[in-house]
């Protein structure tokens, strides 16, 4: 019985390459980001007169949304410089181009645990508005880490305390309910 050598290579390969994205996947983990925060609804008043009884700009609760997660060892172990990103941006729902969103952070902390050599995890920038924009994301804040990384090393970040503003609240913008959905993400900085 003859064996097509070309047949059994193909086989061989096709298995193996199944492999890699299995065990890429496993190595990552998942990195969590979880929001909380009841939303938020700015209140115009009406104009009913001549003169600026509006304020055009207004600011949400510092506590609108509030951020926590984790990143797992084995996403720290990829990242060259001990940082992870946490971007924003917005999508629209019912929105005018003469509006703009900022956010800033207050508050935050960052712990690491699991085996490890003089480890540290801060949360660091973002305390003035930024403006988010609908694409690309727009950098927030950055979650550092330093120490050498040991085993089952991971790292807990909470109470990032997120802010939101609206501008360009004018008279020359129609009338009606805008709305916008705010999307956070984590990654590599």
């Amino acid at each position: 019985m003859k064996i097509n050598s070309r047949l059994l290579r193909n086989i061989f390969l096709k298995k193996y390459l199944y492999l890699i994205p299995l065990t890429m996947s496993s190595y990552l983990g998942a990195q969590t980001l979880n929001t909380s925060g009841s939303g938020w609804t700015v209140s115009v008043p009406a104009i009913t007169e001549a003169g600026s009884n509006y304020g055009g700009t207004y600011a949400s609760a510092t506590n609108a949304i509030i951020l926590s997660g984790t990143l797992p060892g084995s996403f720290l172990n990829l990242l060259t410089n001990g940082a992870a990103r946490i971007s924003m941006r917005y999508n629209p729902v019912v929105w005018n181009n003469a509006l703009h969103l900022y956010a800033k952070r207050s508050g935050g902390t960052a712990t690491i645990s699991g085996l490890c050599l003089g480890c540290s995890a801060t949360v660091n920038g973002g305390t003035t508005y930024i403006e988010m924009l609908q694409s690309p994301d727009t950098a927030l804040c950055t979650i550092n880490f330093s120490g050498l990384l040991g085993l089952g090393n991971s790292v807990a970040f909470s109470g990032i305390n997120v802010q939101l503003q609206i501008t360009g609240v004018s008279v020359v913008i129609p009338a009606a309910s805008y709305s916008a959905q705010v999307v956070f993400t984590i990654g590599p900085n």
